[in-house]
């Protein structure tokens, strides 16, 4: 998620990520972290408090003026094993459609120079 201010209420945080503000902390189902001094008395979430306490990885980028808050990691990047319909090109550059290897294990590299 793309964020262009940390000053984001609950509910936007909420509805951009299922993670809601109560007494408790910051729930997702049954699953409760607690946050303390999460939430302002106006409303706003201290959003580099609650990536932290969440495993969200949030890296700014300062010339853009934007901050990029990843999903909560857990221990695992991953919280399923299932890819959504995607093409991707083959290695000559043709369209590969990655449901024709339904039912089989598939790798994906991923590499970024920076």
């Amino acid at each position: 998620m793309l964020l262009d201010s940390l000053d984001l209420t609950a509910d936007a945080f909420a509805e951009a990520t299922g993670w809601v503000a109560k007494p408790e902390g910051m729930c997702k189902g049954d699953s409760c972290v607690p946050v303390p001094g999460a939430t302002s008395d106006d409303g706003t979430l201290d959003v580099p408090a609650v990536a932290e306490r969440l495993g969200m990885a949030l890296v700014a980028d300062g010339d853009a003026g934007i901050w990029a808050l990843g999903p909560e990691s857990g221990g695992r990047a991953l919280t399923t094993a299932t890819v959504p319909p995607i093409e991707l090109p083959d290695i000559d550059g043709n369209p590969f459609d990655l449901t024709a290897m339904h039912g089989r294990k598939v790798l994906l590299v991923a590499w970024a120079s920076w």
